[in-house]
């Protein structure tokens, strides 16, 4: 077919254009499983402690839901093989992802003082295997409080260098979430010096102590390993934290993968949570 110069060029400028277009709204136009960013919402956040949570969080919107590995009065129920196949068939049925899982009794069972604890990391390492997640939330607040408590601190240390290994191995990462600063929690990864043992960020909980969220993401550059968005009681985008600067900062590290939702909701979960999300995939793009 013969094409004179104009209609050459004409079509070289829509096929720049289709370039320049697709590459400008790329997360907009890709499927949840090759996005840039996810964002999920904890399972205790959403009002459930089974697997009825994915429920909630298809109504919501969501992507996935970060799964809790359970009690001490339930046995930790996550360990068990019938409990998982609950989780990942809701997980299937609902079209979502389990996220990640998280260990919420240690923060009234510590991993720096109670040697059960210890082992129930150990056996979270092939739940998180079992559910797909590369991901453990490792909780230290309440009776797990490091803040102030350098004999926890090296306790910890010392825990988490004999755990280091096996999660290695299981390819899967410790995350540890306190009220430490980026520098405290800094010096417990090196000190531990492993890859299986990185900083699970929390812009809410270091706003409340006073840290300045933004230097920080930045300081712990390759250590993150996944976020929680919450701003005390706070709608997102309406408190403390300004979201497109925790964005600006997550784009400088080059962060990618998970962010849960873990806010307030002083109307209601579904409700409230749509709004939430909905602020989010704007910020983010998602």
């Amino acid at each position: 077919m013969n094409i004179n110069r104009r209609q050459w060029l004409i079509n070289g400028a829509m096929a720049s254009s289709a370039i320049l277009f697709s590459k400008a709204f790329t997360p907009l136009l890709n499927g949840a499983s090759s996005r840039r960013f996810k964002i999920g919402a904890c399972e205790w956040s959403l009002g459930k402690s089974d697997p009825s949570c994915f429920d909630v969080a298809k109504e919501i919107g969501l992507d996935g839901v970060q799964v809790d590995m359970g009690r001490a009065s339930n046995g930790l129920h996550l360990r068990k093989p019938e409990v998982q196949k609950a989780y990942i068939e809701a997980a299937k049925r609902t079209g979502l992802e389990i996220a990640s899982l998280a260990m919420a009794e240690l923060n009234s069972i510590p991993l720096k003082s109670e040697p059960c604890a210890a082992i129930w990391v150990l056996d979270s390492i092939s739940v998180a295997q079992a559910l797909g997640v590369k991901v453990i939330l490792i909780a230290e607040f309440g009776n797990g409080e490091l803040k102030g408590d350098k004999k926890g601190i090296d306790r910890t240390v010392a825990v988490l260098k004999e755990l280091a290994p096996r999660a290695e191995k299981g390819g899967v990462i410790l995350g540890i979430e306190n009220y430490l600063s980026a520098e405290e929690n800094m010096d417990i990864v090196q000190r531990v010096g492993s890859k299986a043992i990185q900083v699970y960020y929390d812009v809410g909980n270091s706003t409340d102590k006073g840290y300045d969220i933004y230097k920080e993401i930045r300081m712990l550059k390759g250590l993150i390993c996944e976020v929680h968005f919450k701003d005390a009681g706070f709608m997102l985008g309406k408190g403390r934290v300004d979201f497109v600067k925790v964005r600006e900062a997550l784009d400088e590290i080059g962060y990618s993968g998970w962010a849960q939702i873990e806010a307030a909701a002083p109307k209601s979960i579904v409700q409230d949570y749509k709004e939430h999300l909905s602020y989010l995939r704007t910020v983010f793009n998602v």
